[in-house]
């Protein structure tokens, strides 16, 4: 800096950071300068003017993605539309989860614990997954009541199982213990009744073996079946004596 009052200080040159006119310094350049200089600084792109900035107003109007693009004059930056493709893609997924859960129930019941062991399969998270199924059971598509009385039904009157057969059923199932529980209070205490029945049934197929064979085999089918093995005993035994018994019939000469 010159102490005479008659030469201009001279200060180091600005850099025009944010496309401003060039400053003092920048303006008395040597003429000598190369002109590429002049073109590199008139074809530089500021980051406002590319954001879309009025020319009286450098200032950004928002704050918004940016890509960058390498261009001869400089790096350009171009707006990028918002990406909510994360949630719409949450979305779908629930949308699809769900629609592949009432297709099945359409085909077959389902208890809650099988519900929610199909939607896990589409990685669904936890919070979705009870609203899901919360959905379901108020709407009455997901019931463990009526799915246990459903197989209870069932073991009696198709299969001829036992109570404990029964209840490994609806457990196996996933069905809620309480639920298991109602179910077989309405079941009625009548087991050795439809062992017997069971047992007149096969009987007379395994008279052909001796008797302790034929009792062996006969408790064995009733036990498999879920009926305890006092019980499947004591049907076998009553069913084979039956099957034995000679049977009386009326002769007309």
């Amino acid at each position: 800096m010159s102490t005479d009052g008659g030469e201009d200080e001279r200060l180091a040159p600005v850099i025009p950071l944010f496309g401003g006119a060039a400053t003092q310094g920048a303006s008395e350049r040597s003429d000598a300068a190369p002109a590429e200089d002049d073109a590199e600084v008139q074809d530089w792109h500021t980051t406002w003017r590319d954001l879309g900035s009025r020319p009286d107003d450098r200032r950004p109007t928002a704050v918004k993605p940016l890509q960058v693009t390498p261009s001869p004059g400089g790096p350009r930056f171009v707006e990028l539309p918002e990406d909510d493709g994360d949630e719409t893609d949450a979305d779908e997924l629930r949308e699809q989860a769900e629609a592949r859960l009432v297709k099945a129930l359409r085909r077959r019941s389902l208890s809650v614990s099988e519900a929610r062991a199909q939607l896990r399969e589409s990685e669904l998270d936890a919070a979705v997954i009870d609203e899901i199924v919360d959905r379901l059971v108020r709407l009455g598509a997901l019931d463990d009541d009526a799915l246990a009385d459903q197989l209870v039904y069932a073991g009696v009157e198709r299969k001829n199982q036992g109570r404990r057969a029964i209840a490994q059923a609806l457990s196996a199932r996933g069905i809620d213990r309480d639920a298991i529980e109602r179910a077989l209070a309405e079941l009625p205490d009548d087991d050795f009744e439809r062992a017997l029945e069971y047992a007149r049934g096969k009987a007379t197929s395994l008279l052909r073996y001796d008797d302790q064979t034929a009792l062996r085999r006969l408790s064995g089918q009733l036990a498999r079946r879920g009926y305890g093995g006092g019980l499947a005993m004591s049907a076998a035994r009553a069913a084979l004596d039956e099957a034995r018994r000679p049977r009386s019939g009326v002769r007309f000469d």
